[in-house]
C-alpha cells in the first residue's frame, strides 16, 4: 500500500511537472512569451522544488510524509490553475508553484520506502516509485495535446487539476497508518524554516561521506541532460523539425513509457551487481551517446525514427534518478533519511535549472540546435569522470 500510494504520487506530480513543457508550443503562443524562454519556464519549476528541499524538512516531519506530498499536490493544483492566465509573470509564477509542489516527492517518498522496503530489494522498490515520473510524463504527452485539440487551453488545463486532486483523495485512505509517526511537537514557524540551521541542516550529512558527494555530484549532470531534453523535447520537434503538436507530444511520450520498465530493469540489475555505482557510470557514456544523435538529427528524419531514437533516451537519460536516490539513502545516516535525501536532490536540483537554462542560452546565441544538444553531451559525460573512483561496495 505504502508503494502503491507514493507511485500513485509520483505520478500525479509528474504529470503536472510535465505540463509546461508538453504544452510549450500553445503556452509561449498564448502569453507572447518567445520559444526559448521554455528553458527559463524549467528552471523557474526547479527553483520553486529547490525551495522546498532547501526549507521543507520540518514541514514533512511534522506533516507526515504523504500529508506533505499531498500538500504538494494541492500546491500544484493552484500552479495549474495560474497557466488559464495568459500573461508572462503568470507563467512563471505557475511553473514555480508546480516545482514547489513536486520538492516534497524525494525526500517523503524515500522516508516511506526506506522504512519499509526489503534491504535485498531496496533499490528496485526505489525504482518502482520512480517509475512514477516517467508514467507522469506519458501521460501529459499522449493526454494533453490532445485534450488541448478537443476542448480548448484554458478548459484543458481545468480538468488538468482534477488529477491532483483525486489523487489528494485516494492517498487519503493511507495517510492514518503511514503518518502515524509524525512529529507533532515540531514547528513549523516561518522563521525556523528559512533559519541558516535549517537549511545547512541537509547539507551536513554529507560531510562524512566521499561517496555521498561524489553521488549527488554526478547527479547534478545527470539532471542537466535529462532536464534539458525534457524541456525543449516537444518545442524542437514542433519548431525545429516541423512536425505537429500531437505528433510531437506522442514521440515525448515514448521517452517516458520507455522510462518506465528503464528504471525498473535497471534497479533490478544494480541490486543484483551489488551496486548502483557501476550501472550510473554505463548510464553516463550512454546519455552522451544518445543526445549526440540527436544533435544530427533534421527534418528529413521520419517520426518513427524519432520515436525510435527518443524510446532509446527514456532508458539512457531518464532512468537513472531510482539508482541514484536508493544509494543516497543507503549512505544515510541512520534516522536522517529524509534530510540526506532533501540536500543531495536539492543539489541535483540545481543540474535541472542550469540544464535547461544552459540549452537555452546555447541555442540563443548559436540558433542551432545541434550546438545545444553537443552541450548536452558533453554535460553527460561528467558523471563517469565523478564516478570513476567512488567504491562499489554497499554501505
Amino acid at each position: 500500500m505504502a508503494l502503491a500510494a507514493t507511485v500513485l504520487i509520483q505520478t500525479a506530480l509528474s504529470y503536472l511537472s510535465r505540463l509546461i513543457p508538453t504544452l510549450a508550443p500553445v503556452l509561449m503562443a498564448a502569453s507572447g512569451l518567445p520559444f526559448d524562454s521554455v528553458g527559463y519556464l524549467a528552471a523557474a519549476g526547479t527553483a520553486g522544488s529547490i525551495l522546498f528541499l532547501a526549507a521543507g524538512n520540518p514541514l514533512v516531519a511534522r506533516l507526515g510524509p504523504i500529508r506533505a506530498l499531498q500538500t504538494g499536490l494541492a500546491t500544484g493544483i493552484v500552479g495549474v490553475l495560474f497557466l488559464i492566465i495568459p500573461f508572462a509573470p503568470t507563467q512563471f509564477a505557475s511553473s514555480s508553484l508546480i516545482g514547489l509542489g513536486y520538492g516534497p516527492s524525494a525526500p517523503a517518498g524515500s522516508d516511506v520506502l526506506l522504512r519499509l522496503a526489503p534491504v535485498n530489494r531496496r533499490t528496485l522498490i526505489f525504482s518502482l516509485k520512480q517509475a512514477g515520473v516517467p508514467l507522469g510524463g506519458v501521460l501529459s504527452g499522449l493526454v494533453l495535446p490532445r485534450l488541448v485539440e478537443a476542448v480548448g487551453l484554458h478548459l484543458a488545463l481545468a480538468l488538468t487539476a482534477l488529477i491532483p486532486f483525486a489523487t489528494i483523495l485516494i492517498a487519503q485512505r493511507v495517510r492514518a497508518a503511514i503518518d502515524a509517526d509524525r512529529d507533532r511537537a515540531q514547528s513549523t514557524a516561518i522563521g525556523l524554516l528559512f533559519s541558516p540551521a535549517n537549511i545547512l541542516a541537509p547539507f551536513r550529512m554529507m560531510r562524512d561521506s566521499a561517496r555521498l558527494r561524489r553521488l549527488t555530484l554526478s547527479g547534478i549532470f545527470f539532471a542537466c541532460a535529462q532536464g534539458s531534453l525534457f524541456a525543449f523535447l516537444v518545442t524542437y520537434l514542433n519548431q525545429g523539425l516541423d512536425l505537429d503538436l500531437v505528433t510531437s507530444g506522442t514521440i515525448f511520450a515514448m521517452t517516458q513509457l520507455t522510462g518506465i520498465p528503464g528504471r525498473i530493469a535497471l534497479g533490478w540489475l544494480a541490486d543484483r551487481v551489488g551496486s548502483g555505482i557501476p550501472v550510473l557510470r554505463v548510464l553516463s557514456l550512454a546519455s552522451a551517446v544518445t543526445s549526440i544523435v540527436y544533435a544530427m538529427t533534421n527534418p528529413q528524419w521520419s517520426p518513427a525514427a524519432l520515436m525510435l531514437l527518443s524510446a532509446i533516451a527514456g532508458i539512457t537519460m531518464s532512468s537513472w534518478n531510482g539508482i541514484q536516490l536508493a544509494e543516497i539513502a543507503r549512505e544515510a545516516p541512520k534516522g536522517k533519511v529524509a534530510q540526506t535525501t532533501s540536500g543531495a536532490t536539492l543539489i541535483v536540483f540545481f543540474g535541472y535549472v542550469a540544464g535547461p537554462a544552459l540549452f537555452a542560452f546555447s541555442l540563443a546565441a548559436s540558433r542551432n540546435y545541434a550546438t545545444a544538444f553537443a552541450l548536452t553531451a558533453v554535460l553527460s559525460l561528467i558523471p563517469v569522470l565523478v564516478l570513476s573512483h567512488a567504491r562499489l561496495a554497499r554501505s
